[in-house]
């Protein structure tokens, strides 16, 4: 008699799916538009660091999150994310300046560097470990979802508005991720209460060595989105797009399409195969965007670039799963993040620096940038160890 699947699709995951949406959708919805309020501040030689800095935080708040996720629990931690969301769009309008807002964007960081490290464990305790593909390409769609309605809504509030009730509208959306949060059952079994001691990070505690592979084509293959994030914007309105977050939903929907087969397709036949063609599709996709000098053409490359992700995003979330030790999951997955952080950090200064407000630049930035994913592919192919699934020995008990 063939063992029924576990659900996995249930009252905890759906709320955990939500509030990611709600939360991504928050951030993001910023982001079309801070390039040209930086210009319009006197700042426009500083647009790389509006993703550089945000970044950064993110990533030096890493380590703090993996272990605080391992100790404390998954549901504090996520809710910290989402609390930094709302209040940093109540801080925006305030400090209207190059300097305030370049402070923001390095406080705002801090929420992505909690938020999705608590995430990925709590969906990882909750599903059986033969189906994290499939359960993380799914959560994957929700977040997926908020990226592509978040830049369409902020650019169409902008539009119609003003900057400051964009700014408002994401801390709203973030206030509900929150209340979605702390209605979520906790899954880490031994918790313990908060010490200051917990915030002592020793070198063990920042990278967790068993998943440095996956680390290392985290980073190289989101050098790519770092430069998208910094250019596309300007270059929307180059080849005639007014709302400039149209890119970012049609890539974010393209990748919606695929991210949940992908998953699946990465629990059967493996998460090498897998990375292997997002790899490719993501180069293919650069290149077109570099070469494509119109609005279809644009889109086009918007479509392409989407799938890449929605192959690759989910596979890189189950391999990092698959290599981490089980009482240090938070830790892996933050060590994934860092890396995801540090490449789009590198992608955005780059692009930033040799931009400068000449679009003519923009091609070629690009360009680079799939030369950057192409060393990846190779890094791939030219890797000895098994091209296999790397499961842990020991089971995963699902607890909701």
């Amino acid at each position: 008699m063939t063992k029924p699947q576990h659900p996995i699709y249930n009252l905890h995951f759906g709320l955990v799916c939500l509030s990611s949406l709600l939360f991504s959708a928050s951030y993001n919805m910023l982001i079309p538009e801070l390039p040209a309020y930086l210009s319009s501040l006197g700042g426009a030689q500083y647009k790389g660091l509006i993703i550089a800095l945000f970044t950064l935080t993110a990533g030096v708040s890493r380590p703090f999150s993996g272990r605080l996720t391992d100790t404390l629990g998954r549901v504090p931690v996520m809710a910290v994310g989402s609390i930094v969301c709302f209040v940093c769009g109540f801080l925006y309008p305030v400090l209207a300046s190059v300097s305030g807002l370049l402070f923001i964007r390095l406080i705002h960081g801090f929420s992505t560097g909690f938020k999705p490290t608590a995430t990925a464990a709590y969906v990882a305790d909750m599903v059986p470990r033969e189906r994290w593909g499939e359960a993380l390409g799914m959560h994957g769609l929700f977040f997926s979802t908020g990226m592509a309605v978040g830049p369409a809504i902020g650019s169409a509030i902008r539009m119609s508005h003003s900057l400051n009730t964009l700014f408002y509208t994401s801390s709203f959306f973030a206030l509900m991720s929150i209340v979605l949060v702390m209605n979520m059952k906790e899954t880490l079994k031994n918790k313990q209460k908060f010490e200051l001691s917990a915030l002592k990070i020793s070198r063990g505690d920042i990278i967790a060595v068993e998943v440095l592979p996956v680390a290392i084509v985290t980073l190289l293959s989101y050098v790519s989105y770092g430069a998208i994030l910094t250019l596309v914007p300007d270059w929307s309105q180059h080849v005639g797009i007014a709302n400039k977050g149209l890119f970012f939903m049609v890539f974010t929907v393209a990748s919606l399409l695929i991210r949940f087969v992908a998953g699946k397709v990465s629990d059967k036949h493996g998460r090498i195969h897998v990375i292997k063609a997002g790899l490719a599709l993501l180069v293919i996709a650069l290149v077109v965007i570099g070469y494509q000098h119109s609005s279809i053409g644009l889109m086009v490359g918007a479509v392409l670039y989407g799938i890449s992700n929605g192959v690759l995003s989910p596979a890189l979330n189950a391999w990092t799963i698959d290599m981490s030790k089980p009482d240090f999951r938070g830790k892996a997955v933050a060590t994934m993040y860092i890396s995801l952080e540090a490449g789009i950090g590198l992608g955005a200064l780059f692009a930033g620096w040799y931009y400068h407000d000449v679009i003519v630049r923009v091609p070629y930035i690009i360009y680079a940038s799939a030369v950057v994913t192409a060393v990846t592919l190779a890094y791939m192919f030219l890797r000895r160890e098994p091209q296999r699934n790397t499961m842990n020995s020991g089971e995963t008990e699902a607890v909701i």
